[in-house]
């Protein structure tokens, strides 16, 4: 007789049921998305996340003859993708964003610098790999919180262990009784990893968030993207909260200051940028863009995935992916095209 756990998933509400007639992976894939996001929070790379949910694919199908029933299938899967991470997390350094690495930089280019490897940066996530449209708004709501840039920053500070502790918890709302349970540790030292954990953050600059998007917002990504494109920058510069910061990944630079930003936009480096173009999509869950500069050879290329925060009615951030290492893959995970033709 075939082998039956049902399991709910909190994201999506997926009735699964785990059947030894059926293709494992059948039985896996709704939970694909809630791993990925999962993954991302621990890893802090959107790149590392599909490879590590891919790695709980393969390790659960080879287990599958391991699993008994005793836990949800959902608890396995996710103590697997823990020790996946975990693994995976001691081969590189703490991922962070260049404001994390040191002060702004004046707008010129000759404090650029080198370009550093992947490894060191927070890199973002398509909204759409890690929830559906069709999900509860206020669940969306409170996911698109917790995988912002700054908090996947902040997260990196703490041990891999604290870490899936506060996400299992505090993001995800884990009983502590199944967290302690899948981190093999018992309530009263799950409680513990959660108290040093906040108290890490707590210690950590204070992150101003962006409110949610209205139809104003809607209008002012409409002008950003008007003024993006035709490259005037004063209008851009208008858009901007006088605060508003912007950085560059893989270059450790970054710039405060609306006035700074738009001098920088006009250095001869950055100026190439001016005959762009912006395909919408959305990252960390915020607005994004994926940015086409002009190719040589015709049409357009990828360039970067602008990821921009809004607040209290103007563009806080600016945060500006640029496809130096591996474009193809970086545009393809946001499944926009490699090259648009004229």
């Amino acid at each position: 007789m075939a082998q039956k756990v049902l399991e709910r998933s909190p994201v999506g509400s997926h009735d699964v049921t785990l059947d030894r007639t059926a293709p494992l992976e059948t039985d896996l894939e709704p939970f694909r998305k809630e791993l990925t996001g999962y993954c991302y929070r621990m890893l802090g790379s959107g790149f590392e996340a599909e490879d590590a949910v891919q790695e709980t694919m393969v390790r659960a199908w080879r287990k599958a003859d391991t699993f008994e029933g005793r836990s949800s299938l959902r608890s396995w899967l996710y103590r697997i993708a823990t020790n996946v991470c975990i693994d995976m997390q001691r081969q590189v350094q703490r991922r962070a964003r260049p404001m994390d690495m040191g002060p702004a930089s004046p707008p010129k280019e000759s404090f650029l610098g080198p370009t550093l490897p992947e490894a060191t940066w927070i890199t973002p996530m398509p909204d759409a790999r890690l929830w559906d449209d069709r999900n509860d708004p206020a669940d969306i709501a409170q996911h698109r919180e917790t995988v912002r840039l700054a908090f996947i920053t902040a997260l990196q500070h703490l041990p891999a262990r604290q870490r899936a502790a506060l996400i299992l918890c505090e993001v995800l709302r884990w009983p502590a009784t199944e967290a302690a349970e899948l981190l093999d540790t018992t309530t009263a030292g799950l409680n513990s990893a959660l108290q040093r954990a906040r108290a890490t953050l707590s210690a950590l600059p204070p992150d101003r968030l962006p409110g949610p998007l209205d139809d104003e917002d809607a209008e002012l990504l409409r002008h950003y993207v008007e003024a993006f494109e035709r490259y005037d920058i004063e209008r851009l510069v208008s858009l901007l909260k006088e605060d508003a910061i912007q950085s560059m990944p893989p270059f450790a630079m970054w710039l405060r200051g609306a006035e700074n930003i738009g001098a920088w936009m006009l250095e001869p480096g950055p100026s190439a940028c001016r005959g762009s173009i912006l395909l919408p999509t959305r990252a960390n869950g915020c607005p994004a863009f994926g940015q086409y500069k002009r190719d040589p050879e015709g049409g357009y290329t990828p360039w970067a995935i602008q990821v921009l925060e809004i607040s209290d009615g103007a563009i806080s951030g600016m945060q500006f992916f640029l496809a130096l290492i591996d474009p193809e893959r970086l545009f393809a995970e946001f499944d926009l095209p490699l090259h648009i033709d004229a």
